[in-house]
């Protein structure tokens, strides 16, 4: 569809409850991830034509806290192998979600990821709910 979709879903990620909002647009998809309402911070990938690894940057926020920035880069992957070592995130071990994620959406990706907790082992599970629920929705993303 030619629409806005929009698609609200949560999780319990170890003690805490997370909320997920996802606006998919035309050309884009926004992803709000948060436990309270905020929108402390912002930022967007998109795919660029020289290289696989998807340009990200911070719209609003603090510019040393890369956690949107690390996730809008990783949703936006471009397809591709990969290359360890280029970009800002790439030491974050890329899960098949973002192959998913582009394959699927092939769109500029906006995320403001609103939680404390950046510890990898957390926003793996981040990463695995934002997932699971593109496999049950595909039409929301």
């Amino acid at each position: 569809g030619g629409g806005i979709a929009l698609h609200d879903f949560s999780g319990r990620l170890g003690e805490l409850r997370v909320h997920f909002h996802a606006m998919r647009l035309r050309d884009s998809l926004f992803l709000w991830v948060g436990a309270a309402p905020a929108l402390a911070s912002l930022a967007v990938a998109m795919c660029s034509p020289r290289d696989n690894i998807p340009v990200a940057t911070s719209l609003l926020g603090d510019p040393s806290d890369t956690a949107s920035a690390c996730l809008a880069q990783r949703l936006g992957r471009c397809g591709g192998t990969g290359r360890k070592g280029v970009g800002f995130c790439l030491e974050e071990r890329l899960t098949t979600l973002f192959c998913v994620l582009a394959s699927k959406t092939k769109k500029q990706i906006f995320v403001s990821y609103n939680l404390q907790n950046t510890d990898s082992s957390f926003t793996l599970l981040i990463e695995n709910r934002i997932k699971e629920e593109m496999m049950a929705f595909p039409e929301k993303f």
